[in-house]
């Protein structure tokens, strides 16, 4: 994501959920953990995903909490068998723990799943060079472990590439940001920003396509790799977390993605954020993905472009519906994310070229 926060974790929300003492009461009785020494509040992710920690005789644990509306328990149980495929595979992550009694990974009630993992003490990323090549490493061996995946389901979607919702978004933001007092009296501003915004993503998506990418093989993707998702230690990644949005994609646009989230350079207020990204974690972070996994020609001259799109698609759906992006008025950052869009346009050849 695009807002980091002191955790390491995101802002893309408003009011978080949370669990009730009865909820949490009722949830803990299918598991077996023993004496519970202490619940503490886990602000980290989607506030419509509230999560807490654990402290048990037996162990240290995080539970989270699933909205049904999210996608029902077969979606849950098809993001369930990812990562049991992967910690077979040895692949750090956080291990499933069973409720007593069942071979189910999740527990069901009325409106919400629960589901609870072993409790990873790492620490977010810090920005040093090490990490960040780990982070390129580490999604290079998630592609090359998910290989060999195989299930009876199959999600899948173009994510942010060409995607209709981006450009509906686009055309509802003027009305959503029209009332915060940023945007007040200067519709002109924001209608220019808009079209601006639509331009460069509808280029970049037709840019992409012009190098073959209905043809580039499918692979299994994360679909959100950023900082906030994995946790470190003496500067390798002890574990990615969140496989929510992982689906069948190109695994180009986790590349991309990563490269983007990687390299933002940000501030206290978006106003305040410098317009370039930092060219030398986006070397780090893909040649640790090539030690692993090859990147193609094209896949390398569509680079600067997904991330075009890939920056505009998290921006432009959240400030749509809400006129704000985090804590954020939404004109105000708009006008930050225009500020790189034209940096990566005027700086395509050398992204083109990163070794």
């Amino acid at each position: 994501m695009l807002v980091p926060t002191t955790d390491g974790g995101l802002l893309q929300g408003r009011q978080r959920d949370r669990f009730s003492a009865e909820e949490l009461a009722i949830v803990l009785s299918h598991y077996d953990l023993g004496i519970i020494e202490s619940v503490t509040e886990f602000n980290r992710g989607s506030r419509r995903s509230p999560k807490v920690g654990l402290v048990c005789q037996r162990g240290k644990f995080l539970l989270k909490k699933r909205a049904r509306s999210r996608g029902g328990p077969d979606r849950v149980y098809y993001v369930h068998s990812i990562q049991h495929h992967l910690a077979d595979a040895c692949f750090p992550l956080p291990r499933l723990i069973k409720p007593r009694d069942s071979e189910e990974t999740i527990v069901c009630l009325e409106n919400a799943m629960y589901e609870l993992f072993d409790y990873v003490s790492g620490h977010p990323y810090s920005g040093i060079p090490a990490e960040t090549r780990d982070a390129g490493r580490v999604l290079a061996r998630f592609h090359q472990v998910m290989e060999g995946f195989n299930s009876d389901q199959r999600y899948s979607g173009t994510g942010y590439h060409d995607a209709l919702a981006v450009q509906t978004g686009l055309n509802a933001v003027p009305t959503g940001v029209s009332s915060h007092e940023s945007a007040a009296g200067k519709d002109a501003e924001v209608l220019g920003l808009t079209n601006f915004l639509f331009e460069a993503y509808t280029d970049a998506t037709e840019q992409v396509d012009s190098q073959g990418y209905g043809d580039w093989p499918d692979c299994m993707t994360h679909s959100d790799w950023h900082p906030g998702n994995l946790l470190f230690k003496r500067q390798k990644v002890l574990a990615v977390i969140d496989y929510d949005c992982a689906k069948i994609g190109k695994s180009a646009c986790d590349v991309a993605n990563g490269t983007l989230q990687f390299s933002m350079t940000a501030g206290s207020e978006p106003e305040k954020w410098p317009d370039h990204l930092d060219i030398g974690k986006m070397r780090e972070f893909l040649s640790g993905y090539r030690e692993f996994q090859p990147i193609s020609e094209q896949a390398m001259k569509a680079l600067p472009y997904l991330m075009i799109e890939a920056l505009v698609a998290e921006s432009v759906l959240p400030i749509a519906a809400t006129g704000s992006f985090g804590p954020f008025d939404g004109f105000g950052f708009l006008q930050m994310v225009r500020r790189k869009v034209r940096w990566i346009q005027d700086n395509l050849a050398e992204l083109q070229n990163l070794s």
